[in-house]
């Protein structure tokens, strides 16, 4: 028994007629007729009972009608999700995120993807540093990571997004949230909220090397795990904090962002395994991508 022979089954059964039969699928009506025989032949039993005018079922027929419709339907729906899956329209997507993304990219990046591709069931794991992000995209756990490189791991490929400037988040009645723009060296004496150390963040890593090229040691009073926890911080006084820009999207009372003077700037970029050549997770990087270009050299269809 092949495929086909259902199908042929299905088709003479739903016509009730030979003739129209073979000609819904586009065949002569000899060889439909022989197709039918055969499989009655290799079940044992009568499926129909023909007449010179229609066809009718037997109730073996009736039965098997039932499950045949339902195996001919079943594999042209794995063959359509088959090609779905193939043409990155349809599959299950891990994202991970660092704080200051998880403010700025992230939310129009799901969005978009919801919009665009709304069968990629899309979940979000946010305020992930780094090295905990590179840990979980070789277990497996997410398959799509925005983190602050340097990334060491040759088993990950990594795309820069963008370059996010460092500003500096001061309690909103600290005597620098007057200024415009700060001076790094003006930070000297400041108590310091910065993100885990013990190679947790890249951000813990990038202001402590800031600092001391700037010449001096900054006076770390607190370190935290998550960016919410770090502004919430400075918001209640113990300290101030340098950030990447997209943090100042997180409005939090009691806190004023203020830029730094100078170039200092710290990547995003998008990390994935380097062999997961996913269809549907090669689509969303590709979102990812257009999404921070400026808006005049976007395509007009993403």
């Amino acid at each position: 028994m092949e495929l086909r022979h259902l199908r042929y089954f299905v088709a003479v059964a739903e016509e009730r007629h030979f003739g129209r039969a073979a000609a819904c699928l586009h065949m002569a009506q000899p060889p439909l007729s022989q197709q039918i025989r055969q499989l009655e032949s290799e079940l044992g039993l009568q499926l129909l009972r023909r007449t010179t005018r229609r066809v009718e079922l037997t109730p073996a027929g009736e039965a098997y009608l039932v499950r045949a419709r339902q195996i001919v339907a079943a594999v042209s729906s794995a063959a359509g999700e088959a090609q779905r899956v193939a043409a990155g329209l349809q599959g299950r997507l891990v994202i991970g995120c660092v704080g200051s993304a998880t403010y700025s990219l992230l939310p129009q990046l799901v969005r978009t993807l919801r919009e665009e591709l709304p069968d990629v069931e899309v979940s979000v794991q946010g305020e992930m540093l780094a090295p905990a992000q590179v840990e979980a995209l070789l277990d497996g756990r997410i398959d799509l990571g925005l983190l602050r490189p340097p990334v060491d791991e040759e088993a990950l490929s990594l795309d820069v997004l963008r370059a996010d400037r460092l500003i500096v988040a001061v309690p909103d009645a600290h005597r620098l949230a007057a200024r415009k723009r700060i001076r790094l060296t003006e930070l000297a004496d400041e108590d310091f909220v910065i993100h885990a150390g013990g190679g947790r963040s890249v951000m813990h890593d990038t202001v402590l090397a800031r600092c001391r090229a700037a010449g001096f040691e900054p006076c770390v009073r607190h370190e935290v795990a998550e960016t919410s926890t770090l502004v919430t911080f400075v918001a209640a006084g113990l300290g101030i904090a340098i950030v990447p820009a997209p943090v100042a999207e997180l409005l939090v009372p009691g806190v004023a962002y203020r830029a730094l003077t100078g170039q200092a700037s710290v990547e995003l970029a998008a990390a994935t395994r380097a062999d997961d050549e996913a269809p549907h997770l090669r689509r969303a990087l590709a979102v990812a991508k257009i999404l921070v270009t400026p808006p005049a050299k976007r395509p007009s269809k993403i």
